[in-house]
Parts: C-alpha cells; sequence; structure tokens
C-alpha cells in the first residue's frame, strides 16, 4: 500500500505534535492546525499511517553491521546462530543481554511509533468530513486492530508497558507510569480486536490491508497467549483462542500451498495460504531486508554487495527434525549450497542456511528482494485451533487432528491417529516448531507454554533451567526483556525494570 505522502505529512502535524511558527516560514503543500479535515485521501492517509510502523519488525539496528529487529527473537530461542559478530548475537546466546543491548530499544520505539500512529487515526478519522459511514468504520477499524498488535507485541515483550490511547499534546503527557500487562489485554488489545470484528471489513483482501480472516487470527493469537502462562486465563480463552481461529480458517479463503517454495513466490503476497503480511515493495527503497540478512556470509552467490549470514539455524535444531520431513530437505526452508554468482559452479556451505526468504530474483539480477514478511499464514492459525480446542475440550478434536495432520502431509509425514490431551498438545507444539520456525513465532511459545523442545534429548524442558546448546540457562529473568535504558532515562516513571535488570 502507498500512502500520499504530503497527505500523512498534513494529517500527523494535526496531531498537536508541532514547531511553534514553523521556521517563521509559510510552508505550501501543509494542513494548517485546526483546518477541517475533508475527503477520502484525508481519511486514508490516517488509516494508511497505522501500517508504517509495521515495517518496524524488520528494522535496521543503528551501528550493527547486518543486525536486524528480526534477529532479537530468533537469537533468544538458543536455536540459531550468526556469522556477524557485529549483530551482537553473543549477548543473547550466553544470556548477558542488558537495557542498553542491540534491539531492546528499537523494538520499544517501533512499536510505540505504530501505537501513536493509529492513536492519531482513531481521535481524527472520526472528525474527517465528506467520507461514507460505511467506509470511515472500516478504517477506524483498522486502526483499532494494528493497535492491538503493537500492544500485542509490547506486552508480551516487556510486560506493564504505558498505557496510552491518546495523542499527548504536552510533553507532560509523555510520562505515563506503567500498566499491568493484564489490564492492557482487557482494556486495550482484547476490546480493539472486538470493535474491529464489528466492521464490515472483508474477509480476505489482497492488497495488504487488515482482513476480518486477519482480525480473527490476531484474536485467536490473543487469546491463546493470555489462556498460557503470562496471564493463565484458563479454559474460557482457549475457547475463545478456537472459536476465533475456527472463524478465520472457515471464511478466510485461505489455502495452504501445495510448495514450500509458493511461500517465496513474489506472484503470492497476500494470496493462497496468506492471511496478513507486512507489505514490502522492490520498486521502493524499503524492500523487505531478510533475503540479504539470510543469505550465507560472503559466499559469492548473490548480486548483493553484502551476504550477512545474520541468522542461521543450529545444527542441532536441523538434526531434531523427524526423518523424511519434506522441510528440512535441500531448497525447502534451509538450504546448504547454491550456484556461484558467476554460475560456473556451486557454492557448499559451512552450514545449513535459511531458505524461508530467499527471493531468486532479487539473489541473482535486482539485489532487490519483491517479498512480504508473514505475520499470519493458515498453518499457524491451523495450529493455534488444534492447541487451543484441545486445551478447551479436553482433547483433539476430528477438525483439530484434519488440519494437524494437512501439515504433517505436506511435509511428507505420516498421519498421527488418536492421541490423547497431552500427546497431541506436544504434537502440536513441535509442529508450530517446525512449521513456523525462524518466523519469530517460536520465543513466544516458549514463553506462553513456559516449554522448551530440547533438541538433543528430544524432551519437552521447563522453561526455567531449560539449558541451550550454548550452555546458557533460561532464568525467569528471561520472561521478560528489560526496558530500554534510553526510555528510563527520559521517563523515570516507568521505572523499577522488569526482575532481574
Amino acid at each position: 500500500m502507498k500512502t500520499v505522502k504530503n497527505i500523512l505529512l498534513a494529517a500527523l502535524v494535526l496531531t498537536g505534535v508541532s514547531c511553534k511558527k514553523f521556521l517563521e516560514e509559510k510552508p505550501t503543500g501543509f494542513i494548517k492546525p485546526g483546518t477541517p479535515l475533508s475527503g477520502t485521501k484525508v481519511a486514508h492517509a490516517f488509516a494508511n499511517g497505522c501500517y508504517e510502523d509495521l515495517q518496524g519488525f524488520l528494522a535496521g539496528q543503528d551501528g550493527s553491521y547486518g543486525g536486524n529487529t528480526y534477529n532479537l527473537m530468533e537469537f533468544m530461542t538458543g536455536k540459531a546462530n550468526s556469522d556477524l559478530g557485529q549483530t551482537g548475537y553473543v549477548t543473547f546466546q550466553n544470556l548477558s543481554y542488558g537495557a542498553t543491548s542491540f534491539y531492546v530499544d528499537t523494538w520499544w520505539r517501533r512499536l510505540f511509533q505504530g501505537v501513536g500512529a493509529c492513536n492519531s487515526a482513531l481521535e481524527n478519522l472520526p472528525n474527517v468530513t465528506d467520507v461514507p459511514d460505511a467506509d470511515k468504520t472500516n478504517m477506524l477499524a483498522e486502526a483499532h486492530a494494528l493497535r492491538a498488535l503493537y500492544y500485542f507485541w509490547l506486552v508480551r515483550m516487556y510486560g506493564a508497558v504505558p498505557m496510552v490511547t491518546t495523542v499527548p499534546k504536552t510533553a507532560d503527557e509523555t510520562y505515563v507510569a506503567r500498566t499491568p500487562a493484564k489490564d492492557i489485554y482487557d482494556k486495550i488489545i482484547i476490546p480493539d480486536l472486538l470493535e474491529a470484528e464489528k466492521s464490515t471489513l472483508p474477509w480476505s483482501d489482497n492488497t495488504g490491508h487488515i482482513s476480518m480472516a486477519a482480525v480473527q487470527s490476531i484474536l485467536a493469537d490473543v487469546y491463546l497467549t493470555y489462556a498460557g502462562a503470562a496471564i493463565n486465563g484458563g479454559a474460557t480463552n482457549y475457547a475463545e483462542a478456537a472459536k476465533h481461529a475456527k472463524l478465520a480458517i472457515d471464511n478466510g479463503g485461505a489455502s495452504l500451498f501445495t510448495e514450500y517454495r509458493d511461500m517465496i513466490n513474489p506472484a503470492n503476497k497476500n494470496k493462497g495460504e496468506f492471511i496478513f503480511q507486512v507489505q514490502y515493495d522492490a520498486s521502493i527503497p524499503s524492500n523487505n531486508p531478510l533475503t540479504a540478512l539470510l543469505i550465507p556470509n560472503y559466499s559469492g552467490i548473490s548480486q548483493y554487495s553484502d551476504e550477512y549470514g545474520s541468522v542461521y539455524p543450529t545444527n542441532q535444531f536441523i538434526a531434531s527434525f523427524p526423518a523424511g520431513d519434506k522441510r528440512v530437505q535441500e531448497r525447502q526452508f534451509f538450504f546448504t549450497k547454491y550456484k556461484s554468482k558467476s554460475g560456473t559452479d556451486t557454492i557448499t556451505f559451512r552450514h545449513p542456511y535459511i531458505y524461508k526468504y530467499f527471493d531468486s530474483s532479487a539473489v541473482v539480477n535486482t539485489a532487490k528482494s519483491n517479498l512480504n514478511y508473514t505475520l499470519y499464514r493458515l498453518a499457524d492459525v491451523y495450529l493455534m485451533y488444534a492447541e487451543a480446542s484441545n486445551r478447551a475440550e479436553g482433547g483433539p478434536n476430528a477438525d483439530a487432528i484434519k488440519y494437524v495432520n494437512a501439515i504433517r502431509a505436506r511435509a511428507k509425514l505420516a498421519p498421527i491417529g488418536a492421541l490423547g490431551q497431552a500427546a497431541f498438545e506436544q504434537e502440536v507444539w513441535l509442529q508450530r516448531y517446525y512449521e513456523l520456525c525462524f518466523e519469530n513465532k517460536m520465543w513466544f511459545d516458549m514463553i506462553r507454554t513456559r516449554k522448551v523442545h530440547n533438541d538433543v534429548t528430544g524432551a519437552w524442558d521447563n522453561f526455567i533451567g531449560h539449558k541451550t546448546v550454548f550452555n546458557a540457562t533460561f532464568a525467569e529473568k528471561q520472561l521478560l526483556f528489560p526496558l530500554p535504558k534510553q526510555e528510563t532515562d527520559v521517563n523515570p516513571a516507568i521505572l523499577p525494570n522488569n526482575p532481574g535488570f
């Protein structure tokens, strides 16, 4: 989606953050504060502004060569490594990170920028005239859903955070203390999503906007997390998670891709298995950075000037896949060799690398990836439904088994038969590990279940006390990230920091 930049800038000026006299000039191309807001373009500028900081999910890290916010969630799992010391991966492998470490501050800043854009839209859209009410309702639904999504990430990462639902008009209004995570769920995240659910958003949207299937998928994820260890919401919330996942499955029109490689075909953006993605376009500077970040370090296989090898799987994680699993075969989710840039020979890498974000056109020709970044796809929602319904009903129902077997079938694994509740749950967890690996899902699964799959023993370890293959042991302090020092310095009201930091 492309926003008319001048209109968006004008809209942002109206949020109340503006410079007095603006350099004593009388600029053109801006709407003065207090000017009546009118027209569909202005309304869309506010709504589309809510999406901009979704690209913060793949934001570069200042001062870190090859660093990206994406890296953090993978380094923390203990199932990822890096070829680049500049990414700061060692501090996350040995769990010595703190309030000034890479990524912690970037995530906080970008997520709250997203919240701010949504608050601006929610305040200003009702005042925009000459827009059909139905259109305005749906744009407000987009803003509610995206604010919920930004806050959902914030509470899972940091726990209690400032609850900001309006645009600050003075500097003093930015010094806000933290609100417990449960209250953020109860007062913002869930109400925002339920409000979005009341709209007439289409069930699917191949332009990249929030659809009703996306709203239901986020609701399923939120209720599943709320039911789990962080909030301990219990059976009622597992039932809610299952209900909303089923609505997305039955009405969203999504279907599993036949081949895994279909997920790295730019022609399939916002289609097929994809329910909600962060939008990228190779024709503009903000093309998806993951293709370059994950190319084997200085391998000479691509047109990129830098091949980072920023994140790659541990050998133990690769070895943990069951025999015959297609996902771990060459050029499915991973790869171990590729033709050289000259095309005259084949380069064999030192270890497997991630193929999930490999844009072949960008690698061979353009050095500009046209892939989107996926936040929700059907396989994820299948597994959310399977886990939630199993918990809510005391065992797996026929649909839960069918969805798990659909994922196993694509992986060329035999179907599962009758399983008890606990065994089925562990099967679902394992499929989430393998199917959704390196999609920034695993860390949050570890936190909400308080379990970690041990790639060496095959057991499910308790989160607290689990020793990674890097000989680091998870402790209670790992359940939340520290508040960034740059934030606590300017707003001491958010102190004390999270336990252990």
